[in-house]
């Protein structure tokens, strides 16, 4: 018959053997019971530092890619990846054959083989990157909550506990907005939702003043309508509060002299890609030829790219944690460009998983500027419903309180992701 042995059975029968006068039976249902009743209060899984990944799984949710890295010790990371990930299946199936056996403690190392694994493959930017930063996000995800520790601890720790936000006040979804839709946008961002920092776009391809669509030099009447939005804000609001400006890089250089020059009274917090971020050598002349802060970064990738970028004189980096590498490079990229005494503003488009995992990088690095917010936090429900938090408000007072729970803090509610499911888009396929 084949013997039976357990850490019940074994402490049980340990227990009976020593009882001596006082009684197997008695003795086994007092002391013996209290132990093992113990033992079976806990978990019987291997050591934290024996854990192994043993599949990934992914869906695509609007403009993200989420991931789900399982192990098998019933623990799971979440990560998000954004914009670069359209017809990402293959690669996250490569991926994920790669993670399968590994320690995902091993993040750097995981990140590293994979990114060289690239090298002929696209490994330097794109899709590649974009949907390692969601594999690699997770890493952290899964790892802190296996550990007990939150993400800012697994990178060193924090030098806040709250992360400034500005709120991007989403008005490219008016046709064509009056310098009146512009200062209200702005006051009912500070009455509506407590922020003491805004974002406004100011290119429009339906501009009638537009010379043609495929011209990036702006018309007088372009940069006359520019400036007037932006007086419309700076004088609702007030001197007080952070004006951000975003033209998507579809301008010249010519006209990012010329709106520099023309905002140089509204006090900007930063004008931002003004001209394309492909080529660095523009920059340079730019920063150097403007008063007006410029930033640049979110379609940059690894810590490659914004070298070049701070080399040129780039006076505030804002990477995207969702698709520049994720978290780790996140952080690498912050204290390359703390060398330079640049600050540090990530761009930040994604769900509250990613707004709450890149708060962790800017919790842990000390050059930490802004961080971006999304309106539509608070005006799509979707957001709120494929995401579990439980610790209050997602933000106040422009501040989010960046969580003290393993990993991120912040869980994926697959079940509600569901309803937003489209088309044929993988929903929590597992890799091959």
């Amino acid at each position: 018959m084949k013997q039976s042995f357990s850490r019940r059975s074994f402490l049980t029968k340990g227990a009976i053997a020593g009882a001596g006068v006082i009684g197997a039976t008695a003795f086994s249902e007092t002391f013996g019971k209290t132990y093992t009743n113990k033992i079976d209060d806990q978990p019987k899984l291997s050591a934290p530092s024996a854990i192994k990944i043993t599949d990934v799984q992914y869906g695509i949710i609007g403009g993200s890619l989420f991931v789900k890295i399982n192990s098998d010790q019933g623990i799971y990371g979440c990560g998000e990846g954004v914009d670069a990930i359209r017809g990402s299946e293959n690669l996250v199936d490569s991926f994920g054959r790669r993670l399968r056996g590994q320690s995902p403690f091993n993040v750097h190392k995981i990140f590293e083989d994979i990114r060289r694994g690239g090298h002929f493959g696209g490994g330097q930017s794109g899709m590649y990157v974009a949907v390692l930063s969601a594999i690699e996000t997770a890493l952290w995800d899964l790892s802190g909550k296996a550990l007990d520790l939150p993400v800012y601890q697994l990178l060193g720790g924090k030098f806040r506990d709250k992360v400034r936000v500005y709120c991007d006040t989403a008005l490219y979804r008016v046709r064509f907005p009056t310098p009146e839709d512009f200062a209200k946008a702005a006051t009912d961002a500070i009455k509506n939702w407590g922020f003491n920092a805004l974002k406004f776009d100011l290119d429009y391809a339906q501009d009638p003043d537009k010379y043609d669509r495929y011209n990036w030099t702006a018309s007088p009447g372009e940069i006359s309508r520019m400036y007037n939005q932006l007086a419309a804000v700076r004088k609702a609001v007030g001197p007080k509060v952070d004006l951000c400006v975003d033209m998507h890089g579809r301008y010249d250089h010519v006209t990012a002299q010329a709106i520099a020059s023309k905002v140089g009274d509204l006090n900007l917090t930063w004008l931002e890609e003004p001209i394309p971020a492909e080529n660095f050598d523009a920059f340079k002349a730019l920063t150097q030829e403007t008063s007006v802060p410029i930033s640049a970064g979110e379609n940059v990738y690894l810590g490659h790219g914004f070298k070049q970028l701070l080399d040129n004189g780039v006076d505030i980096i804002m990477p995207d944690l969702q698709k520049c590498g994720g978290l780790g490079e996140g952080q690498r990229i912050a204290n390359l460009a703390n060398l330079y005494y640049v600050p540090f503003s990530p761009h930040m488009v994604a769900s509250f998983l990613g707004a709450m995992a890149c708060a962790h990088v800017c919790a842990s690095v000390p050059n930490f500027h802004l961080m971006e917010w999304q309106s539509y936090f608070h005006t799509d429900e979707m957001y709120k419903k494929i995401v579990i938090y439980d610790e209050g408000d997602w933000v106040k007072d422009s501040f989010v309180t960046v969580s003290n729970k393993p990993g991120i803090g912040v869980d994926l509610n697959i079940e509600a992701m569901r309803e937003y499911k489209r088309g044929n888009a993988p929903f929590f396929e597992k890799t091959n």
